[in-house]
Protein backbone atom coordinates (compact mmCIF):
# COMPACT_ATOMS: atom_id res chain seq x y z
CA UNK A 1 0.00 0.00 0.00
CA UNK A 2 1.49 3.46 -1.02
CA UNK A 3 2.09 5.53 1.11
CA UNK A 4 -0.52 9.04 0.47
CA UNK A 5 1.91 11.92 -0.51
CA UNK A 6 2.19 14.88 1.41
CA UNK A 7 -0.16 17.96 1.07
CA UNK A 8 2.12 21.18 0.75
CA UNK A 9 1.36 24.87 1.22
CA UNK A 10 3.94 26.97 -0.70
CA UNK A 11 4.65 30.73 0.50
CA UNK A 12 6.64 33.55 -1.53
CA UNK A 13 7.85 36.81 -0.48
CA UNK A 14 8.86 39.76 -2.18
CA UNK A 15 10.99 42.66 -0.91
CA UNK A 16 9.61 45.76 -1.90
CA UNK A 17 12.98 48.29 -2.96
CA UNK A 18 14.67 45.61 -4.13
CA UNK A 19 15.11 44.61 -7.66
CA UNK A 20 13.95 40.66 -8.36
CA UNK A 21 15.33 38.65 -11.88
CA UNK A 22 12.09 36.75 -11.22
CA UNK A 23 8.53 38.11 -10.31
CA UNK A 24 7.74 35.99 -6.81
CA UNK A 25 4.96 34.46 -9.06
CA UNK A 26 6.85 32.89 -11.48
CA UNK A 27 9.08 32.10 -8.85
CA UNK A 28 6.23 30.43 -6.71
CA UNK A 29 5.71 28.39 -9.74
CA UNK A 30 9.14 26.84 -10.28
CA UNK A 31 8.40 26.15 -6.53
CA UNK A 32 5.75 24.19 -6.84
CA UNK A 33 7.02 22.38 -10.23
CA UNK A 34 10.07 21.14 -7.25
CA UNK A 35 7.80 20.24 -4.55
CA UNK A 36 5.75 18.25 -7.27
CA UNK A 37 9.04 16.58 -8.32
CA UNK A 38 9.49 15.44 -4.52
CA UNK A 39 6.29 13.98 -4.31
CA UNK A 40 4.41 16.52 -2.88
CA UNK A 41 0.52 17.58 -3.91
CA UNK A 42 0.80 21.22 -3.65
CA UNK A 43 -3.23 22.85 -2.18
CA UNK A 44 -2.37 26.32 -1.97
CA UNK A 45 -0.19 29.40 -1.50
CA UNK A 46 0.24 32.73 -0.49
CA UNK A 47 2.66 35.51 -1.26
CA UNK A 48 3.45 38.75 1.13
CA UNK A 49 5.41 41.87 0.15
CA UNK A 50 7.17 42.86 2.97
CA UNK A 51 9.82 45.92 3.43
CA UNK A 52 12.33 43.13 5.22
CA UNK A 53 12.24 39.53 6.61
CA UNK A 54 10.79 39.44 10.40
CA UNK A 55 13.67 38.33 12.32
CA UNK A 56 11.51 35.79 13.99
CA UNK A 57 8.97 33.99 11.33
CA UNK A 58 10.62 35.69 8.20
CA UNK A 59 6.41 36.55 7.29
CA UNK A 60 4.52 38.99 9.38
CA UNK A 61 2.71 37.82 12.39
CA UNK A 62 -0.75 38.25 10.08
CA UNK A 63 0.33 36.32 7.60
CA UNK A 64 1.64 33.60 10.01
CA UNK A 65 -2.00 33.57 11.45
CA UNK A 66 -3.26 33.48 7.88
CA UNK A 67 -1.04 30.46 6.88
CA UNK A 68 -2.15 29.27 10.42
CA UNK A 69 -6.47 29.55 9.25
CA UNK A 70 -5.09 27.95 5.54
CA UNK A 71 -4.27 25.23 7.33
CA UNK A 72 -7.08 24.19 9.13
CA UNK A 73 -9.12 24.49 6.16
CA UNK A 74 -7.00 22.54 3.06
CA UNK A 75 -4.72 20.10 6.01
CA UNK A 76 -1.16 20.59 5.05
CA UNK A 77 1.04 18.82 6.57
CA UNK A 78 4.36 20.80 5.05
CA UNK A 79 4.81 24.52 4.47
CA UNK A 80 7.21 25.19 2.29
CA UNK A 81 9.05 29.06 1.90
CA UNK A 82 10.63 29.91 -1.73
CA UNK A 83 13.90 31.57 0.13
CA UNK A 84 16.05 29.78 2.70
CA UNK A 85 14.76 30.52 6.08
CA UNK A 86 17.70 31.31 9.24
CA UNK A 87 17.21 27.99 11.58
CA UNK A 88 15.66 30.26 14.01
CA UNK A 89 13.19 31.35 11.85
CA UNK A 90 12.90 27.62 10.42
CA UNK A 91 11.77 26.65 14.31
CA UNK A 92 9.14 29.57 15.58
CA UNK A 93 7.23 29.02 12.22
CA UNK A 94 7.33 24.98 12.74
CA UNK A 95 6.50 25.50 16.82
CA UNK A 96 3.48 28.55 15.01
CA UNK A 97 2.09 26.27 12.59
CA UNK A 98 2.54 22.80 14.22
CA UNK A 99 3.40 20.90 11.01
CA UNK A 100 7.03 20.30 9.28
CA UNK A 101 9.29 23.57 7.63
CA UNK A 102 10.79 23.43 4.27
CA UNK A 103 12.53 26.12 2.30
CA UNK A 104 13.54 25.75 -0.88
CA UNK A 105 16.91 24.55 -0.36
CA UNK A 106 15.86 21.74 1.54
CA UNK A 107 13.30 20.85 -1.31
CA UNK A 108 16.38 21.07 -3.81
CA UNK A 109 18.38 18.85 -1.63
CA UNK A 110 15.74 16.40 -0.86
CA UNK A 111 15.33 15.91 -4.96
CA UNK A 112 18.95 15.70 -5.33
CA UNK A 113 19.30 12.79 -2.52
CA UNK A 114 16.32 10.92 -4.25
CA UNK A 115 17.81 11.34 -8.20
CA UNK A 116 21.60 10.90 -7.42
CA UNK A 117 22.42 7.54 -8.90
CA UNK A 118 26.05 7.00 -8.57
CA UNK A 119 28.51 6.96 -5.41
CA UNK A 120 30.03 10.04 -5.92
CA UNK A 121 26.07 11.51 -6.82
CA UNK A 122 25.14 10.65 -3.30
CA UNK A 123 28.39 11.45 -1.29
CA UNK A 124 27.96 15.33 -3.11
CA UNK A 125 24.43 15.40 -1.86
CA UNK A 126 25.32 13.93 1.65
CA UNK A 127 27.59 16.74 2.27
CA UNK A 128 25.18 19.28 1.17
CA UNK A 129 22.69 17.73 3.45
CA UNK A 130 24.93 17.70 6.48
CA UNK A 131 26.15 21.73 5.34
CA UNK A 132 22.51 22.36 5.52
CA UNK A 133 21.30 20.60 8.80
CA UNK A 134 23.88 21.30 10.74
CA UNK A 135 23.20 24.62 12.17
CA UNK A 136 19.18 23.39 12.40
CA UNK A 137 20.28 20.59 14.42
CA UNK A 138 18.42 22.24 18.23
CA UNK A 139 15.12 20.70 18.33
CA UNK A 140 14.58 20.58 14.77
CA UNK A 141 10.85 18.23 14.45
CA UNK A 142 11.58 17.04 17.03
CA UNK A 143 7.97 16.65 18.47
CA UNK A 144 7.25 15.53 14.39
CA UNK A 145 9.78 12.82 14.65
CA UNK A 146 7.93 11.52 17.91
CA UNK A 147 5.05 11.21 15.63
CA UNK A 148 6.96 9.53 13.45
CA UNK A 149 6.88 11.55 10.27
CA UNK A 150 9.19 11.64 7.73
CA UNK A 151 9.03 12.30 3.93
CA UNK A 152 10.41 15.38 2.16
CA UNK A 153 13.34 16.94 3.78
CA UNK A 154 14.00 13.91 5.90
CA UNK A 155 15.42 11.75 3.05
CA UNK A 156 19.25 11.29 3.31
CA UNK A 157 21.25 11.36 6.98
CA UNK A 158 18.15 10.42 9.42
CA UNK A 159 17.35 13.56 11.79
CA UNK A 160 17.79 11.31 14.86
CA UNK A 161 21.25 10.28 13.40
CA UNK A 162 22.06 14.43 13.17
CA UNK A 163 20.68 15.04 16.54
CA UNK A 164 22.93 12.05 18.20
CA UNK A 165 26.64 13.81 18.13
CA UNK A 166 27.62 16.63 16.07
CA UNK A 167 31.41 15.25 16.53
CA UNK A 168 29.90 11.93 14.78
CA UNK A 169 29.02 14.43 11.95
CA UNK A 170 31.76 16.45 12.03
CA UNK A 171 33.80 13.16 11.28
CA UNK A 172 31.71 12.12 8.60
CA UNK A 173 31.74 15.30 6.90
CA UNK A 174 35.98 15.05 6.50
CA UNK A 175 35.36 11.28 5.27
CA UNK A 176 33.10 12.48 2.73
CA UNK A 177 35.11 15.77 1.70
CA UNK A 178 38.13 12.97 1.53
CA UNK A 179 36.23 10.46 -0.67
CA UNK A 180 35.22 13.34 -2.71
CA UNK A 181 38.83 14.80 -3.08
CA UNK A 182 39.99 11.40 -4.61
CA UNK A 183 36.66 11.69 -7.07
CA UNK A 184 38.43 15.14 -7.69
CA UNK A 185 42.03 13.92 -8.49
CA UNK A 186 40.49 10.79 -10.80
CA UNK A 187 38.73 13.02 -12.78
CA UNK A 188 41.82 15.21 -12.61
CA UNK A 189 43.83 11.91 -13.83
CA UNK A 190 41.11 11.80 -16.32
CA UNK A 191 40.96 14.91 -18.09
CA UNK A 192 45.11 14.81 -18.22
CA UNK A 193 44.99 11.79 -20.66
CA UNK A 194 41.81 13.38 -22.09
CA UNK A 195 44.41 16.51 -22.79
CA UNK A 196 47.16 14.32 -23.94
CA UNK A 197 45.13 12.57 -27.02
CA UNK A 198 43.93 16.59 -27.73
CA UNK A 199 40.14 15.62 -27.80
CA UNK A 200 37.82 18.57 -27.60
CA UNK A 201 35.14 18.77 -24.55
CA UNK A 202 32.47 20.66 -25.28
CA UNK A 203 29.97 20.96 -21.87
CA UNK A 204 26.30 20.98 -21.95
CA UNK A 205 24.70 23.65 -19.89
CA UNK A 206 21.49 25.29 -19.31
CA UNK A 207 18.82 25.56 -16.98
CA UNK A 208 17.11 22.33 -15.66
CA UNK A 209 14.66 20.28 -17.63
CA UNK A 210 15.68 22.58 -21.02
CA UNK A 211 16.79 19.47 -22.72
CA UNK A 212 20.48 18.98 -22.21
CA UNK A 213 20.05 14.99 -21.89
CA UNK A 214 17.67 14.69 -24.78
CA UNK A 215 20.03 17.02 -26.57
CA UNK A 216 22.92 14.66 -25.55
CA UNK A 217 20.98 12.02 -27.03
CA UNK A 218 20.65 13.03 -30.40
CA UNK A 219 24.16 14.01 -30.52
CA UNK A 220 25.43 10.95 -29.75
CA UNK A 221 22.57 7.96 -30.40
CA UNK A 222 22.90 7.59 -26.57
CA UNK A 223 20.22 6.81 -24.08
CA UNK A 224 20.92 9.04 -21.56
CA UNK A 225 17.97 9.16 -18.84
CA UNK A 226 14.86 11.87 -20.04
CA UNK A 227 11.95 12.71 -18.25
CA UNK A 228 9.62 15.77 -18.19
CA UNK A 229 10.97 16.45 -14.80
CA UNK A 230 13.17 19.31 -12.71
CA UNK A 231 16.59 17.52 -11.78
CA UNK A 232 15.78 14.33 -14.00
CA UNK A 233 19.59 13.88 -14.10
CA UNK A 234 21.96 14.81 -12.15
CA UNK A 235 25.26 12.78 -12.74
CA UNK A 236 27.57 13.92 -15.39
CA UNK A 237 27.70 11.93 -18.92
CA UNK A 238 29.99 12.11 -21.54
CA UNK A 239 29.61 10.87 -25.15
CA UNK A 240 31.82 10.67 -27.91
CA UNK A 241 30.77 13.01 -30.73
CA UNK A 242 31.92 12.68 -34.77
CA UNK A 243 31.90 16.44 -35.53
CA UNK A 244 31.29 17.33 -39.30
CA UNK A 245 35.21 17.10 -40.11
CA UNK A 246 35.30 13.49 -39.08
CA UNK A 247 37.21 14.28 -35.58
CA UNK A 248 36.11 13.29 -32.39
CA UNK A 249 34.46 15.72 -29.24
CA UNK A 250 33.75 15.10 -26.12
CA UNK A 251 30.50 16.13 -25.18
CA UNK A 252 29.63 16.36 -21.45
CA UNK A 253 26.08 17.32 -20.01
CA UNK A 254 26.30 18.29 -16.58
CA UNK A 255 23.70 19.42 -13.51
CA UNK A 256 21.00 21.29 -14.51
CA UNK A 257 20.58 25.37 -13.01
CA UNK A 258 18.00 26.22 -10.94
CA UNK A 259 16.98 29.63 -9.81
CA UNK A 260 18.30 30.17 -6.05
CA UNK A 261 20.78 27.26 -6.59
CA UNK A 262 21.87 26.24 -3.18
CA UNK A 263 25.27 27.25 -2.45
CA UNK A 264 25.95 24.06 -0.44
CA UNK A 265 25.53 21.98 -3.85
CA UNK A 266 27.84 24.59 -5.80
CA UNK A 267 30.51 23.95 -3.20
CA UNK A 268 29.54 19.76 -3.03
CA UNK A 269 29.15 19.69 -6.99
CA UNK A 270 32.55 21.00 -6.87
CA UNK A 271 33.99 17.84 -8.69
CA UNK A 272 31.27 17.85 -11.54
CA UNK A 273 30.83 21.47 -12.38
CA UNK A 274 34.86 21.55 -12.99
CA UNK A 275 33.92 20.17 -16.38
CA UNK A 276 32.30 23.39 -17.18
CA UNK A 277 35.98 24.94 -16.51
CA UNK A 278 37.50 22.37 -18.05
CA UNK A 279 35.94 22.44 -20.86
CA UNK A 280 36.69 24.11 -24.84
CA UNK A 281 33.39 25.62 -25.07
CA UNK A 282 29.66 25.47 -23.25
CA UNK A 283 26.55 24.65 -25.24
CA UNK A 284 24.15 26.42 -23.83
CA UNK A 285 20.61 24.63 -23.90
CA UNK A 286 17.71 27.36 -23.95
CA UNK A 287 14.15 26.16 -23.81
CA UNK A 288 12.83 28.56 -26.03
CA UNK A 289 9.02 27.67 -25.10
CA UNK A 290 9.49 28.51 -21.27
CA UNK A 291 7.30 31.98 -20.26
CA UNK A 292 10.69 32.87 -18.82
CA UNK A 293 13.32 31.78 -20.86
CA UNK A 294 14.90 35.33 -20.73
CA UNK A 295 15.32 34.66 -16.46
CA UNK A 296 16.27 31.56 -16.87
CA UNK A 297 19.20 32.01 -19.30
CA UNK A 298 20.14 34.58 -17.51
CA UNK A 299 20.27 32.72 -13.91
CA UNK A 300 22.87 30.19 -15.76
CA UNK A 301 25.03 33.32 -16.90
CA UNK A 302 24.97 34.10 -13.48
CA UNK A 303 26.07 30.68 -11.89
CA UNK A 304 29.01 30.19 -14.55
CA UNK A 305 30.07 33.95 -13.92
CA UNK A 306 30.19 32.49 -10.33
CA UNK A 307 32.46 29.17 -11.03
CA UNK A 308 34.71 31.50 -12.73
CA UNK A 309 33.69 30.17 -16.49
CA UNK A 310 32.02 33.55 -18.07
CA UNK A 311 34.76 33.93 -20.49
CA UNK A 312 34.88 30.56 -22.36
CA UNK A 313 33.09 30.58 -25.94
CA UNK A 314 29.54 29.73 -25.74
CA UNK A 315 27.22 28.40 -28.08
CA UNK A 316 23.82 29.09 -27.04
CA UNK A 317 21.03 26.01 -28.50
CA UNK A 318 17.51 27.62 -28.70
CA UNK A 319 15.49 24.11 -27.91
CA UNK A 320 12.41 22.92 -28.38
CA UNK A 321 11.69 25.15 -31.51
CA UNK A 322 9.11 22.14 -33.16
CA UNK A 323 6.92 23.01 -30.50
CA UNK A 324 6.52 27.24 -31.74
CA UNK A 325 5.79 25.63 -35.21
CA UNK A 326 2.43 27.20 -36.37
CA UNK A 327 0.23 25.52 -38.97
CA UNK A 328 1.15 26.58 -42.59
CA UNK A 329 -1.19 25.62 -45.84
CA UNK A 330 0.30 22.06 -47.60
CA UNK A 331 1.87 24.28 -50.10
CA UNK A 332 4.25 25.93 -47.90
CA UNK A 333 5.09 22.97 -45.88
CA UNK A 334 8.46 21.51 -45.43
CA UNK A 335 9.09 18.74 -47.62
CA UNK A 336 10.79 15.46 -46.04
CA UNK A 337 13.91 15.95 -46.54
CA UNK A 338 14.04 19.46 -45.41
CA UNK A 339 13.37 17.94 -41.86
CA UNK A 340 16.83 19.12 -41.00
CA UNK A 341 16.01 23.36 -41.81
CA UNK A 342 13.83 25.32 -39.18
CA UNK A 343 10.35 26.20 -40.56
CA UNK A 344 10.61 29.90 -41.41
CA UNK A 345 7.34 30.88 -39.12
CA UNK A 346 9.27 29.28 -36.50
CA UNK A 347 12.48 31.62 -36.97
CA UNK A 348 9.56 34.83 -37.03
CA UNK A 349 8.15 33.72 -33.41
CA UNK A 350 11.81 33.78 -32.07
CA UNK A 351 13.52 36.29 -33.46
CA UNK A 352 13.55 38.51 -31.00
CA UNK A 353 15.64 35.58 -28.73
CA UNK A 354 18.06 35.14 -32.41
CA UNK A 355 18.94 39.06 -32.09
CA UNK A 356 20.21 38.42 -28.39
CA UNK A 357 22.58 35.62 -28.96
CA UNK A 358 24.56 35.97 -31.48
CA UNK A 359 26.36 33.04 -31.41
CA UNK A 360 22.88 31.04 -31.46
CA UNK A 361 21.19 27.50 -33.07
CA UNK A 362 17.86 27.29 -33.38
CA UNK A 363 16.73 23.26 -32.59
CA UNK A 364 14.63 20.41 -32.11
CA UNK A 365 16.53 18.09 -29.86
CA UNK A 366 13.50 15.69 -29.53
CA UNK A 367 13.16 16.32 -33.40
CA UNK A 368 16.38 15.94 -34.78
CA UNK A 369 15.74 19.56 -35.90
CA UNK A 370 18.99 21.64 -36.26
CA UNK A 371 21.31 19.11 -34.94
CA UNK A 372 23.84 18.81 -37.74
CA UNK A 373 24.09 22.58 -37.94
CA UNK A 374 24.48 22.32 -34.38
CA UNK A 375 27.40 20.27 -34.82
CA UNK A 376 28.61 22.92 -37.68
CA UNK A 377 28.55 25.78 -35.62
CA UNK A 378 30.85 23.56 -32.45
CA UNK A 379 33.25 22.22 -35.46
CA UNK A 380 33.62 25.78 -36.55
CA UNK A 381 34.48 27.55 -33.27
CA UNK A 382 36.85 24.54 -31.98
CA UNK A 383 38.84 25.15 -35.38
CA UNK A 384 39.35 29.03 -34.21
CA UNK A 385 41.30 27.48 -31.58
CA UNK A 386 43.85 25.76 -34.02
CA UNK A 387 47.25 26.85 -34.14
CA UNK A 388 48.96 27.29 -37.60
CA UNK A 389 52.73 24.94 -37.95
CA UNK A 390 54.98 24.08 -40.20
CA UNK A 391 57.35 21.39 -38.70
CA UNK A 392 59.78 18.21 -40.21
CA UNK A 393 58.93 14.95 -38.49
CA UNK A 394 61.77 12.75 -38.30
CA UNK A 395 60.38 9.31 -39.53
CA UNK A 396 60.77 7.29 -35.93
CA UNK A 397 58.22 9.74 -34.79
CA UNK A 398 55.61 8.21 -36.98
CA UNK A 399 53.44 8.56 -34.13
CA UNK A 400 53.50 12.21 -33.98
CA UNK A 401 52.80 12.45 -37.87
CA UNK A 402 49.77 9.82 -37.25
CA UNK A 403 48.64 12.37 -34.26
CA UNK A 404 48.74 15.30 -36.79
CA UNK A 405 46.22 13.16 -38.94
CA UNK A 406 43.87 12.20 -36.24
CA UNK A 407 43.69 15.47 -34.10
CA UNK A 408 44.80 18.49 -36.51
CA UNK A 409 44.23 19.74 -40.41
CA UNK A 410 46.90 18.46 -42.41
CA UNK A 411 47.17 21.40 -44.86
CA UNK A 412 50.69 19.81 -46.90
CA UNK A 413 52.65 16.74 -46.63
CA UNK A 414 56.19 16.42 -48.20
CA UNK A 415 58.12 12.83 -47.56
CA UNK A 416 61.82 13.63 -47.57
CA UNK A 417 65.25 12.41 -46.88
CA UNK A 418 65.59 13.37 -43.17
CA UNK A 419 61.82 12.99 -42.45
CA UNK A 420 57.89 14.40 -43.19
CA UNK A 421 57.39 18.23 -43.92
CA UNK A 422 53.79 19.09 -42.54
CA UNK A 423 52.14 21.90 -43.07
CA UNK A 424 48.91 22.54 -40.87
CA UNK A 425 46.68 23.13 -37.76
CA UNK A 426 46.74 21.83 -34.62
CA UNK A 427 44.81 22.32 -31.47
CA UNK A 428 46.16 24.62 -29.13
CA UNK A 429 46.47 22.53 -26.25
CA UNK A 430 48.73 19.56 -28.93
CA UNK A 431 50.89 22.37 -30.12
CA UNK A 432 53.70 21.86 -27.84
CA UNK A 433 54.07 18.66 -28.62
CA UNK A 434 55.46 19.78 -31.93
CA UNK A 435 57.52 22.55 -30.49
CA UNK A 436 61.06 20.47 -31.04
CA UNK A 437 60.08 19.67 -34.53
CA UNK A 438 59.39 22.97 -36.21
CA UNK A 439 60.61 24.48 -39.14
CA UNK A 440 62.74 27.82 -38.64
CA UNK A 441 61.55 28.21 -35.03
CA UNK A 442 58.30 29.60 -35.72
CA UNK A 443 54.67 28.25 -35.65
Amino acid sequence: METPAEKGFLVGVELKGKRHLWRVEDSLEELAQLARTAGIDVVGSAIQRLDSPNSATYIGTGKVEEVLTWKRELGYDVLIFDDELRPRQQRNLEQEVDVKVLDRTALILDIFASHARTKEGRLQVELAQYEYRLPRLTRMWTHLSRQGVGGVGLRGPGETQLESDRREIGRRMADVRKQLEEVRVHRQQYRSRRKKAAIPVVGIVGYTNAGKSTLLNALAGSDVLVEDKLFATLDPTTRRVELPNGKPALFTDTVGFINKLPTQLVAAFRATLEEINEADLLLHVVDITHPNVREQSTTVEQVLRELGAEDKPVITALNKVDLLVEETPEDEQMEAGEAEDTPACTVDRIGEMVAEYPNCVAISAAEGMGVNRLLERVHSLLEEDLVSLHVLLPYSSDGLLGLFHQRGVVEREEFGETGITVEGKVPQGLAERFEAYLVGGSS
